[in-house]
């Protein structure tokens, strides 16, 4: 089997997210999703989506997973592509696997040595203070943390930030390629969030919900949140 096949029988790597979808899981603008995404006025894109001559564009659960660590950076310091990218082709040159060579920004490498390496090299290109450095290293640690790993290290799922503010965000809701066709879900179930905020933009309540589901207030008002949020 070619690496090509392999790739696309791995659900990880099949095409499943429109720019628009991914833009609203992890509360970003579409225009800077397309950017990252596609590339822009000549300009490369940051990461490599499985189909891109194809249209619409559409993009992996691994891509979803990157850009939501470009994401973290984002709401730390604006990204500059320039210098995002020779970060990454530098992190990438390091990496010792052929996964973490292709998605460096969401490799396991990057949650032990990788970090420092991406972080020192973007600093310097972008000329960010050692006290900032500290800053984006924390931000990005804690996107880390809302990505879960398979016995070899590789992403299986993806608790997104639901808000703004990601200070004690919870994670009741997350992002499955194999439960629900990779769409948004109560944490360890397979109920659908979009489907919750339907029923309550049909005027149902939080605790009725609750009881229909028998789930906690708070995993229901947190499917809400999830689909009613708007990006920023």
């Amino acid at each position: 089997m070619s690496n090509r096949q392999s790739q696309m029988n791995d659900p990880r790597e099949c095409p499943a997210y429109t720019l628009l979808e991914a833009a609203h899981y992890l509360i970003v603008p579409n225009a800077t999703i397309r950017y990252w995404s596609v590339g822009r006025d000549g300009s490369a894109p940051l990461i490599r989506i499985p189909e891109p001559k194809k249209s619409p564009t559409l993009l992996s659960f691994f891509n979803l997973v990157e850009l939501h660590i470009l994401a973290a950076i984002r709401r730390e310091h604006k990204v500059k592509m320039a210098s995002i990218r020779k970060a990454l082709q530098y992190l990438g040159r390091k990496a010792q696997d052929p996964h973490a060579k292709r998605y460096p920004l969401i490799s396991h490498e990057l949650e032990t040595d990788g970090l420092d390496l991406f972080i020192e090299r973007y600093g310097q290109l972008i000329n960010i203070s050692q006290e900032g450095q500290m800053a984006m290293r924390e931000v990005i640690d804690a996107a880390l943390q809302r990505i879960e790993r398979d016995a070899n290290g590789i992403p299986i799922k993806l608790y997104p930030f639901t808000q703004s503010s990601t200070d004690g965000a919870p994670s009741l809701v997350s992002i499955d390629p194999r439960i629900s066709a990779g769409r948004p879900v109560i944490t360890g179930t397979g109920l659908s969030t979009q489907i919750i905020a339907e029923r309550y933009k049909a005027g149902e309540f939080v605790n009725d919900l609750a009881q229909d589901y028998e789930r906690d207030d708070a995993e229901i008002e947190e499917a809400i949140r999830c689909e009613l949020q708007a990006a920023a």
